[in-house]
């Protein structure tokens, strides 16, 4: 086996976990940070979050070629996903799996240095990224079970870190999930003309003339959910202030879709790695400021 070979193969298992396209890391670190200053009251061990930062790259890119994996017959029909590697051939079925496992399985090692309870639960996540993909063929909304795999490092962090998992925990569970079912449901718009086609249901399509209405909804209930988190945390000015930011960015979001443009639409999707991270930067400053 040739060195070019070498190079080649990870240059398309680099495409295939979706490394090259680092949004998706963004979308499931940002509730992970939140969920571990807060449960580390601002000041969470390092180990943790080294543990808990890794595990969110190798699960985004196990969960990237799982759903390449399932999609391989739908993929090539899609103008956006017509070059992955799957769609073209370039990677075998059978090397996505062994992939897929080997990911999960350096995750599950990275998890065993936490305390029972974490590991318990992770048990639940893995679980979840894996049926994920699925979904879409059997109901309308494979975005709630999204939300529901990214959000599920929430109730981990707050095990890793305190050895259980509290109320703001699950409140701030819920946020990500009503977080994550607006921005996917962006996401979904832009291919809402291809999936009623081959027959891939999504919430864009369930939701149909009333999904931008629907997606602000589910905004202002993200928002006054990180209020009542903040309460029970007991935030002050500064998380209020990213609070603030993150509203416009989501009123700004409703504004680029508002022709519901797929590129403007994608745009919408990409500019929520900046709501999350404003509710952090707020988050961390609110508590770097009690130091």
């Amino acid at each position: 086996m040739s060195w070019e070979h070498i190079k080649e193969r990870l240059r398309q298992y680099y495409v295939l976990t979706r490394l090259n396209k680092p949004i998706g890391i963004f979308l499931l670190l940002w509730p992970t940070l939140w969920a571990l200053w807060i449960a580390g009251a601002g000041r969470p061990d390092a180990l943790v979050v080294f543990v808990f930062v890794s595990g969110v790259v190798l699960m985004r890119s196990a969960g990237c070629v799982i759903n390449d994996y399932a999609d391989r017959g739908f993929d090539p029909h899609v103008m956006r996903t017509q070059s992955r590697p799957l769609a073209t051939g370039a990677v075998a079925p059978r090397e996505a799996l062994t992939l897929f496992v080997t990911l999960c399985l350096v995750a599950f090692a990275l998890v065993l240095l936490m305390n029972w309870l974490t590991v318990a639960l992770s048990l639940g996540g893995a679980l979840l990224a894996a049926v994920y993909p699925f979904m879409k063929r059997y109901t309308h909304l494979p975005q709630v079970v999204l939300g529901m795999a990214f959000g599920w490092a929430v109730p981990m962090a707050f095990a890793a870190q305190t050895g259980a998992v509290p109320k703001v925990a699950w409140l701030l569970y819920v946020t990500t999930v009503l977080w994550a079912v607006a921005y996917d449901t962006m996401y979904a718009m832009v291919d809402r003309d291809d999936d009623l086609k081959i027959g891939v249901k999504s919430t864009a399509i369930l939701f149909g003339d009333a999904d931008r209405l629907i997606i602000g909804l589910l905004q202002a209930m993200m928002l006054v959910a990180l209020v009542l988190v903040g309460d029970l945390a007991e935030l002050g000015t500064l998380y209020s202030v990213g609070l603030a930011v993150a509203a416009l960015l989501a009123i700004y979001q409703q504004y680029l879709i508002r022709d519901r443009a797929p590129a403007a639409c994608f745009a919408a999707f990409l500019n929520n790695n900046w709501l999350g991270a404003a509710v952090f930067v707020g988050l961390a400053a609110d508590y770097w400021s009690r130091i």
